[in-house]
């Protein structure tokens, strides 16, 4: 019979094991009156009005059958702990029993590690260097101390040089001051003859650009007395002009005429006679002796004298 067949008999009624229920057991096995076993009654049955099915639907958990009402579901993964990490996001090798859940042994290091042994020797040589070093400033304050209580005052050496020689910082080995050579104006010194003083030609260097002029006269001549700070062989330097042509003097030391008279040349060849366009300088070797020296240069016989002079020095020897 379909549901909503007015019948005489009820549903319900036919439940063979309504017993089980609370209210079944209550009605001693029979169905109760006005719906049963948890669902409730049905209308009451009126002529001619189909009768509801029995077959009520309801939601999950609404049935009650005097236990009390269930609790809802909770996933298991939102009861973990508050500030717990969550199981749902937990890494699988973190799981107990999980192969990946042990430390995996740090292999050894194949590779050369620190050089403990070169550090300590080096830590030891340092430590060596700093005893010898307070050993040897003690030693020094040491001795210092038993000179004083001896009344000895150490002298300091004098530096020595690779060579073995004093360095030349030393003062006491310093070398002597060169002493200066004479120097000595032609109008300043003795003339004899027809020798003058002059100041026409331009480019003399004497004071006031004075020199000696007229000695191109046998007889002229000039007298110097050099004093020397030491014997030796010298140069004896002159400055002079000529007109362009070669000249030469007799010169005389100490009363003796040197070996070669003194070469006037031209020696910057020039051909202007020009006197102010030809003041040159020439030497001649000398011997000296320590103190004062005549030095006389004179135009005799034989001799080609047409030259004017400036100034006469004397001057450390100079290689023939």
């Amino acid at each position: 019979m379909a549901a909503g067949n007015d019948g005489a008999n009820k549903p319900e009624d036919d439940d063979p094991f309504g017993y089980l229920y609370a209210d079944g057991q209550a009605a001693a096995g029979r169905a109760p009156q006005g719906g049963g076993y948890g669902y409730p009654g049905p209308a009451p049955a009126q002529p001619g009005v189909p009768r509801t099915s029995y077959n009520q639907v309801r939601t999950v958990g609404e049935r009650q059958y005097g236990q009390p009402p269930a609790q809802p579901y909770v996933p298991p993964q939102q009861q973990a702990p508050y500030g717990q990490p969550h199981p749902q996001y937990a890494a699988p090798e973190t799981y107990p029993g999980n192969e990946r859940t042990r430390q995996a042994p740090v292999p050894p290091q194949r590779g050369r590690g620190p050089n403990t042994k070169g550090l300590l020797i080096g830590a030891v040589a340092v430590v060596a260097v700093v005893v010898a070093g307070i050993t040897a400033a003690i030693i020094g304050n040491q001795n210092g101390e038993k000179e004083q209580a001896g009344g000895t005052t150490p002298t300091a050496s004098a530096p020595v040089t690779p060579s073995g020689e004093p360095s030349s910082t030393d003062p006491t080995t310093e070398p002597t001051k060169e002493a200066k050579l004479p120097k000595q104006d032609a109008a300043t010194l003795q003339l004899g003859g027809s020798a003058t003083l002059a100041t026409d030609v331009k480019g003399a260097e004497g004071a006031g650009g004075a020199y000696v002029a007229g000695f191109n006269a046998q007889g002229s001549s000039v007298t110097w007395k050099a004093n020397m700070p030491d014997g030796g062989t010298y140069a004896l330097q002159v400055r002079y002009a000529i007109p362009a042509v070669d000249a030469f003097a007799t010169l005389t030391i100490n009363g003796k005429p040197n070996t070669l008279p003194i070469g006037l040349k031209n020696f910057i060849k020039s051909t202007d006679p020009n006197l102010e366009k030809n003041w040159q300088t020439t030497w001649a070797q000398v011997e000296l002796q320590k103190g004062e020296n005549e030095i006389k240069i004179s135009c005799e016989a034989g001799n080609q004298c047409d030259v004017l002079l400036d100034w006469l020095e004397v001057t450390p020897p100079k290689p023939t």
